[in-house]
């Protein structure tokens, strides 16, 4: 399936019913919790398209954080499905924190998924340095943060919502690391996804035109693809 007709495929599905436009006047959101109560949020529409154009780093030693549903979803030809937890926990095969190089393996892995993880992690430079750390020379690193967006109240209970992102800054940080060449940072959202993000609408209740409009002056989503050099 190529990669316009597996969107086609989502979006075809069924939709929920659209949200009246004049409800978005109100200063209470539609939903605190992204829209997960009416479908699902934004954001995934964009973090499971970027994966899906990147589908071909996703091989060989695969980690994500808390769990494998990406490395399944749009892995191929993986040997290894890693999970990293910073606390002992049944699904970690690795168990480690990502500012803590000294806590992680060197040179293991061949593709790391970091979707929405940075905006949570106050020091997230040194974050994006045990990304490096963990990679394999050759690596690739494929990241997602958030860039407009409310905040998280689940995760900002739990270790902090520190972060919001806009490209600029995000790819400094990345090139600080990875070298100026090896670093290509990319933007989905426009001003209406924008708005619906932060009011709490679902992507289904938006059409395709308009999800995959963009507009850089609106990040709803910041994608990174970074890679250790040989």
């Amino acid at each position: 399936m190529t990669v316009n007709s597996f969107f086609k495929a989502i979006l075809n599905k069924s939709r929920i019913s659209r949200l009246k436009w004049h409800d978005l006047r109100s200063t209470q959101p539609v939903s605190r919790i992204f829209g997960r109560d009416r479908g699902a949020p934004i954001d995934r529409f964009y973090i499971e398209k970027f994966l899906s154009e990147n589908r071909n780093f996703i091989t060989g030693s695969v980690l994500e954080i808390a769990e494998n549903r990406y490395s399944k979803q749009f892995g191929t030809g993986v040997v290894a499905y890693e999970i990293l937890h910073v606390e002992p926990k049944d699904n970690a095969t690795i168990v480690g924190d990502l500012t803590n190089r000294n806590t992680l393996p060197e040179g293991k892995i061949d593709c790391f998924i970091c979707t929405q993880v940075l905006n949570f992690i106050y020091d997230f430079h040194k974050a994006i340095e045990g990304a490096h750390h963990l990679l394999k020379p050759g690596g690739v690193m494929l990241a997602t943060v958030g860039g407009i967006s409310q905040v998280s109240t689940y995760d900002s209970e739990r270790w902090g919502h520190f972060w919001s992102f806009y490209p600029q800054g995000i790819e400094r940080a990345f090139k600080d690391v990875f070298g100026k060449d090896n670093v290509k940072v990319n933007v989905y959202g426009n001003s209406l996804t924008a708005i619906s993000f932060v009011k709490g609408m679902a992507w289904q209740e938006l059409t395709e035109e308009e999800l995959n409009f963009h507009d850089p002056d609106y990040p709803v989503t910041i994608t990174v693809v970074a890679q250790k050099n040989l």
